[in-house]
């Protein structure tokens, strides 16, 4: 009796360990807070292009032309999301083996070996996936604003295509991927500002200049028809950038809530320094400014925004509002390149500026440091050399790349519409529909 009991005992103390055990266990592969978190910023990153990004940009074009703005912003969407399941995800998250330096495997393709108990970090791999996903169709979602008016919708949308695979694949294995040279370099990219902005601004540019201009560009006013679904759009970008910068630490963590911290001081200080330039030179400030510097302090910030405190933010935001009304300045009014919607002055630029300042700011000793700090064995010089090696290969590989494939594309279709297309507006030439029925 004595001995069943001495025997029970034991067994009961040995399941309680196993359990205990098993917990522990569950626990480090994968934490419901953190899944919690990511699957929210993944709603976010998604809220951010639709209807974020597409109620921005549809804002900002004619009234004949808005459709077009919208179905290009969805169209990309559902695109980007089929590729990314057949294969973009397998190329910039597995081993690519001798290749791995540059680009990821096939192991992955539709998804294969992604199950309901599979794991990345302490997420559902499916989880981690999907949230990449979101990147993946934002990015060139974001291009859509160099090539506003007068793009074929076909070509654009085998350009996007290609473009996803040629340039962002890489781009993101390089410096994301376990193996990528630039990951191991130690570049500090915390939310995007080489894989997100450099590549679809220095796209833009490209694009803006193998296009060609609008007609009419700089001798015809070309106003936003609609400045209140501009701020409607720019307010959801605001409220998605928590998302895309905070879900980056892939954990609901001090990590995750600086990044949300650092995000909203940058915006709100490019916003800021945005309206006060214009009031400053124009003597008012303007609507459409304040918005555009939001999102100049946004795009400037996210590079850095796991690496530095609220100081560091303020300073970024700052610094986006003075150099990305510059370059707009630059592009626009001497240069006279129709870059549309801004995007190479504002998400190229700025994503060139925070991934410098990155390199900076990261700096314990500058008193803005967040707790990341730099990579193993750098220290300023270092690091702000390899910062300055992620930005021009970057710039270079998607600048060349995109030409190259816009000449491809060329070949097969035209790049944008006829003139008397043009004249008429796109939503009825590509769409045969209207934004507005008065």
């Amino acid at each position: 009796m004595t001995t069943n009991l001495k025997l029970s005992g034991i067994s009961l103390i040995s399941l309680l360990l196993l359990c205990f055990s098993g917990s522990v266990m569950a626990e480090d592969t994968l934490n419901g807070a953190d899944t919690a978190w990511i699957m929210i910023s993944t709603a976010l990153v998604l809220f951010m292009t639709l209807p974020g990004l597409a109620l921005f940009y549809g804002g900002l074009v004619r009234t004949k032309n808005v459709l077009s703005v919208l179905m290009q912003c969805f169209a990309i969407t559902s695109i980007m999301s089929i590729l990314w399941l057949v294969a973009g995800y397998s190329l910039a998250f597995s081993d690519g083996g001798s290749m791995n330096a540059f680009i990821g495997g096939f192991d992955k393709v539709l998804f294969a070996g992604v199950m309901e108990n599979t794991v990345s970090g302490t997420i559902p791999e499916a989880l981690f996936a999907l949230f990449q996903m979101t990147f993946a169709i934002i990015t060139p979602a974001l291009i859509v604003g160099a090539f506003a008016e007068r793009a074929r919708f076909s070509a654009m949308m085998i350009f996007s295509a290609i473009w996803l695979f040629v340039v962002y694949v890489p781009v993101t294995h390089w410096v994301w991927a376990e193996g990528g040279w630039l990951f191991e370099m130690g570049l500090l990219d915390f939310a995007g500002g080489t894989v997100v902005h450099i590549t679809a601004g220095i796209a833009a540019l490209v694009t803006a200049l193998v296009i060609g201009e609008r007609r009419g560009f700089g001798v015809q006013a070309m106003p936003p028809h609609n400045l209140t679904m501009t701020v409607i759009g720019a307010g959801m970008l605001w409220v998605g950038w928590f998302g895309f910068n905070g879900g980056s630490a892939l954990a609901a963590d001090g990590n995750a809530a600086m990044a949300m911290l650092v995000t909203h001081i940058s915006a709100a200080a490019g916003a800021g320094m945005w309206a006060v330039i214009e009031w400053l030179r124009h003597g008012k400030p303007s609507v459409l400014g304040i918005v555009t510097g939001m999102v100049a302090g946004l795009g400037t910030i996210t590079p850095a925004s796991g690496f530095v405190g609220p100081a560091g933010g303020l300073a970024i935001g700052l610094s986006a509002g003075i150099v990305c009304y510059t370059a707009t300045q630059i592009i626009k009014v001497k240069l006279k390149l129709d870059d549309s919607l801004d995007v190479f002055p504002v998400h190229g630029v700025g994503g060139i500026l925070g991934t410098f300042l990155a390199g900076i700011f990261a700096s314990a000793g500058l008193g803005v440091f967040s707790g990341q700090g730099y990579a193993e064995g750098m220290n300023m010089g270092s690091q702000v050399w390899v910062q300055l090696i992620g930005i021009a290969s970057t710039m270079i590989y998607t600048a060349v790349m995109t030409y190259i494939i816009l000449k491809g594309v060329s070949m097969v279709v035209e790049l944008r519409v006829e003139r008397d297309e043009e004249t008429e507006g796109l939503d009825i030439a590509s769409h045969d529909e209207r934004g507005y029925d008065f």
